[in-house]
């Protein structure tokens, strides 16, 4: 009980203080999960948002669910999801109770574009923290490219966005089935040329 506690209580921190959604939430997660309590490594939590990314449904609540259940099997998603939704929950609630439309307040709309540019340094800094745990090979630093450009013509509006995503997606899939082995496969292929060398 004191570790789903735990759980849920660290998902309603990130939850409740981080502003713009799960991308902004992505080193939030990392610095109290990677760094912290080293429930998981580096590689395990690329592959982790790989997979939230991957699966339908916001990537915030598709990381707190696989940690949770990581860690405490079906009850632990359970706490780790419901801690990282229920602060939205909440403060939207009570502002749709009580103020309803909070962009038409000339103060709020100021404070939510001081907040925006805060957000989009946030992501970025997330991004770079994320890029310097791939491993450098030709085919990430090529996948990162062909993503890097393809997301600057969506920009431009050459290119629609929507359909680039998961195109990128499925694409990056693809190379990864195609040209990375299975870790059992390289482990074996250098027991072979150990034992040819031998």
């Amino acid at each position: 009980m004191k570790k789903l506690f735990g759980l849920f209580l660290s998902f309603l921190k990130i939850g409740l203080f981080t502003f713009g959604g799960g991308y902004a939430m992505i080193s939030l997660v990392e610095n109290e999960f990677v760094e912290k309590k080293k429930v998981v490594n580096a590689n395990e939590f690329m592959d982790m948002i790989a997979i939230a990314e991957s699966t339908p449904g916001p990537i915030a609540i598709n990381m707190a669910t696989n940690l949770g259940f990581r860690q405490a099997g079906f009850w632990g998603s359970l706490f780790a999801t419901v801690g990282v939704v229920l602060p939205s929950f909440v403060i939207m609630f009570i502002i749709s109770l009580f103020l309803g439309n909070l962009l038409e307040y000339e103060i709020i709309a100021k404070a939510f574009k001081g907040i925006s540019c805060a957000v989009a340094v946030i992501i970025l800094f997330a991004g770079i923290k994320l890029a310097k745990n791939f491993k450098k090979n030709w085919l990430f630093i090529s996948l990162f490219i062909v993503a890097f450009v393809f997301m600057v013509l969506s920009e431009i509006k050459i290119i629609s966005f929507s359909y680039i995503t998961i195109a990128l997606i499925l694409f990056g899939g693809i190379m990864g089935l195609l040209f990375l082995r299975p870790k059992k496969q390289v482990v074996q292929k250098e027991n072979e040329n150990k034992e040819d060398a031998e």
